[in-house]
């Protein structure tokens, strides 16, 4: 399989670093949120205070980890949009452009 270079365009290390902002993100969001409910787990809950170290340290994981899952999303979607609209305005410009060109073609035609 021979090597592309759509890997090293601009646009797809900036949706990279977006994605990548965005799960570290959601990992801080949601770990704090996990250790909100780890803490009142603890403190209200007798079987969470049975758990292992090990078990609770993998809950806190687990949170961080959806987290940063759905916010690297979350930041995609937001990115490709950006992109999209970014992409059609320059397009619309460009049309525009060209129909200002053709009516100064058409008014020094007329002259």
């Amino acid at each position: 399989m021979r090597p592309t270079k759509a890997l090293e365009s601009e646009d797809t290390k900036e949706a990279q670093w977006e994605a990548a902002r965005g799960a570290a993100v959601g990992a801080v969001k949601w770990g704090a949120a996990s250790a909100v409910l780890g803490g009142v787990g603890y403190v209200f809950s007798p079987i969470y205070r049975g758990l292992t170290v090990q078990f609770k340290v993998y809950l806190q994981m687990s949170g961080m980890i959806v987290g940063s899952m759905i916010e690297a999303d979350y930041r995609m979607r937001q990115y490709e949009q950006r992109v999209r609209m970014q992409r059609r305005m320059a397009r619309d410009r460009a049309l525009w452009a060209d129909y200002e060109k053709e009516l100064v073609e058409i008014e020094q035609e007329k002259k």
